[in-house]
């Protein structure tokens, strides 16, 4: 039986060092003028020494909590979409249960690349069909700069750390943030192997006394992934505009994931529809991977630039391949 989804409560989570351009500047071979025309980024987020995916998320969830007007406790599932997760095991998911003072809920840390936020949205779906007394907390977060070679003037200027969470519920809040309309997603793994993280899993295990090599940071074929971002969001957001008898016309707001200008300005493009309508936070924090439609999320609120009863598109492409898309109505 099909139960309606609202996301009752959004919060999300950066840290407090912001490292800008002109930084990058003194450790690379780049400039600011470089990196903004071919991205669109200016500064990024990174993580302290020691904070963690958990620690993060725990700022977020209580966030997405207070806004939904809701205690930790009321929380029955926990889904964690991360690539960079504390440890392999306790799951980030745990720690962060633990962290908000609660137990005995279902906990999961997923892999979902930068479409993890999405993959969340879906998963909740079908949890509340099952459950619909169920109060899911989706939380998605990213330290990519643990994962990042500094000494690479390509992908190191792209990454950033932040968290986001909703909490989403079959029966309507109070004040309604937004009904989650509907979300489709694919992949294709035949793809993986233009964006990596490979050293550590038990393809590449760790031996003691191994020098890390490139193998343990993000890797990517950047044409390659532009060429494959643009083509799949362009075709994921069409097909669930067609799919609830919409047009990019019906849209107030479109939320791409922030992993470049360049890219988001194409999607668009693709789209027929106006920059004016894009939301970007990439100057302000750039790729932080799985969060970065959810902190856009909120942020696109915060600043007025949804209407009530507003239709939002989200969308997001990550490595696996994965993409997917996902329609709200404030």
């Amino acid at each position: 039986m099909k139960h309606e989804a609202y996301i009752r409560g959004i919060g999300y989570y950066a840290p407090q060092k912001v490292l800008t351009n002109a930084d990058l500047e003194k450790i690379v071979e780049t400039s600011d003028e470089w990196i903004t025309t071919r991205t669109g980024i200016k500064e990024r987020h990174i993580a302290a020494p020691g904070e963690t995916v958990s620690d993060m998320t725990t700022h977020a969830a209580k966030a997405a909590l207070a806004d939904a007007g809701l205690p930790a406790d009321a929380l029955t599932h926990i889904f964690l979409y991360t690539v960079t997760p504390d440890y392999y095991t306790p799951s980030a998911a745990c720690l962060l249960e633990e962290k908000l003072g609660i137990r005995g809920k279902v906990v999961q840390d997923v892999n979902a690349a930068c479409s993890g936020y999405l993959y969340g949205l879906e998963m909740a779906r079908a949890i509340l069909a099952l459950h619909p007394e169920a109060v899911v907390l989706v939380a998605a977060a990213e330290v990519l700069t643990s994962r990042t070679n500094w000494a690479d003037r390509r992908t190191c200027v792209l990454f950033g750390d932040a968290a986001a969470a909703a909490v989403v519920t079959s029966q309507a809040p109070p004040v309604t943030q937004a009904r989650v309309m509907d979300v489709r997603l694919s992949s294709d793994g035949s793809l993986g192997h233009l964006l990596t993280i490979k050293g550590g899993g038990s393809g590449q295990p760790y031996k003691l006394g191994d020098v890390v090599g490139e193998e343990f940071f993000l890797t990517m074929n950047g044409p390659e992934v532009f060429k494959h971002a643009v083509r799949s969001m362009a075709g994921v957001c069409e097909e669930i505009l067609s799919a609830n008898g919409l047009s990019i016309d019906d849209i107030a707001l479109f939320i791409p994931h922030q992993a470049n200008w360049r890219i988001m300005e194409a999607v668009a493009k693709k789209l027929s529809l106006g920059t004016e309508k894009v939301m970007s936070t990439v100057a302000r924090f750039g790729n932080t991977s799985a969060s970065t439609v959810g902190v856009a999320l909120v942020e696109a609120r915060a600043a007025g630039r949804i209407p009530a009863g507003g239709k939002v598109l989200l969308a997001a492409f990550g490595g696996g391949f994965t993409w997917g898309s996902a329609l709200l109505q404030f």
